[in-house]
């Protein structure tokens, strides 16, 4: 099965769950039978990088309309050379130029999620999340089947855009069990980081955005500290909101309860999980899926997450007390503090890494990202 498929971005040079899970299926699919030529925005080391198996289109920095002209020009080639029976794409932006090219063969489109409405949350303009929704609307309509990684993005692209249920496959994402597999003890693992060996640490790694929920986080822990005093926080990620978080962590004095790390390296990233008591999610809105918690969870570190979106379809089936009553910061204040006290159990590590083998690693989720393909094949364009 060959297909032909557009990204975003290249993950190990632009961060991002839509290119974290392009890179992903770059990877582990070709294992499953699914053979893959990719298209990306990015630089000129991004063939060397994927051996040839992804080509950079244009630099990622350059204006829109270059990038357009580049993705056009790449698969005006591509399809010249070869035929590519079914075209996948991972990002409506850059399969717009080219969906004059893509009128004979099926296309699976991966919602990654509604970029029109994550415009509207983060406070932009009314006339910018029309044009984005506008966009997105025209990719969709040619897609012949969809995938989304869970029942509220379902829910969203058929309520949203219309896109018929029947045509709608819920695949989950998937995780590199063996890349999350560590010997390491938590003990050992602060060791490496230069962590306190002597205090509960909550790690959060979330792009420092309105939607994540890390405010209320904060305000959280100012609340726990008052009966664990001990407490530390340790947030991880980088974005906008940088400031305004470090201005609210000054403002509430818990310069010595949180602290934001910045951007990890992915390598260092086993290890930062494997650190931590318990990691939390605190997503107020738009969470499809949450990546972050299984590779918390394929870390062997228990989960804490909000009940939007996708999380709770990945938490509640294993443990009921992985999910919080609500986002708010009392209610993530009382599940941390029911944890740390005790009166809420966490599954062990060993019962977290053996949920996500049975359920999310990658063998398990190519296979069933091929059938969906499949489906689009035999049925052609409907």
């Amino acid at each position: 099965m060959k297909t032909l498929q557009i990204g975003m971005g290249w993950f190990p040079e632009q961060a991002g769950g839509l290119n974290r899970v392009f890179y992903d299926c770059i990877r582990h699919l070709p294992e499953a039978g699914v053979e893959i030529q990719g298209l990306v925005a990015g630089s000129s080391n991004v063939a060397s990088d994927s051996r040839s198996q992804v080509q950079a289109f244009a630099p990622t920095q350059s204006p829109l309309w270059q990038r357009w002209r580049g993705v056009q020009q790449s698969v005006r080639q591509l399809l010249a050379e070869e035929n590519y029976p079914l075209i996948v794409s991972h990002f409506a932006v850059y399969t717009l130029p080219i969906l004059d090219r893509l009128i004979q063969r099926p296309m699976v489109m991966h919602f990654h999620g509604p970029w029109a409405l994550e415009s509207s949350v983060a406070g932009n303009k009314n006339i910018t999340t029309r044009l984005k929704k506008l966009l997105e609307q025209a990719v969709y309509q040619r897609a012949t089947d969809f995938i989304v990684l869970s029942k509220a993005f379902r829910d969203i692209l058929h309520q949203e855009y219309g896109a018929p249920f029947e045509r709608i496959h819920i695949v989950p994402g998937g995780v590199d069990t063996e890349r999350f597999e560590t010997i390491l003890s938590r003990t050992e693992a602060r060791a490496i980081l230069d962590w306190p060996q002597d205090r509960p640490i909550i790690f959060a790694v979330r792009r420092l955005a309105r939607r994540m929920g890390l405010e209320n986080l904060i305000s959280a822990v100012e609340k726990v500290r008052t009966h664990h005093p001990e407490v530390l926080l340790l947030i991880a990620g980088k974005g906008s909101l940088r400031s305004t978080l470090q201005a609210q962590i000054d403002e509430l004095g818990l310069g010595d309860h949180v602290r934001l790390l910045g951007y990890i390296p992915d390598q260092n990233l086993v290890q930062a999980y494997r650190a931590a008591n318990f990691s939390v999610v605190p997503t107020v809105a738009l969470e499809g899926f949450g990546l972050i918690v299984i590779e918390s969870l394929a870390a062997g570190t228990p989960v804490l997450g909000t009940p939007i979106g996708g999380i709770p379809e990945i938490l509640r089936p294993f443990s009921k007390d992985l999910v919080f009553e609500g986002v708010s910061t009392e209610q993530l204040a009382q599940g941390i503090e029911e944890v740390l006290s005790g009166h809420r159990q966490l599954p062990s590590s060993q019962a977290c890494k053996a949920y996500v083998q049975e359920h999310y690693a990658w063998p398990v989720i190519a296979q069933q990202i091929k059938t969906v393909y499949q489906t689009a094949l035999d049925g052609k364009i409907r």
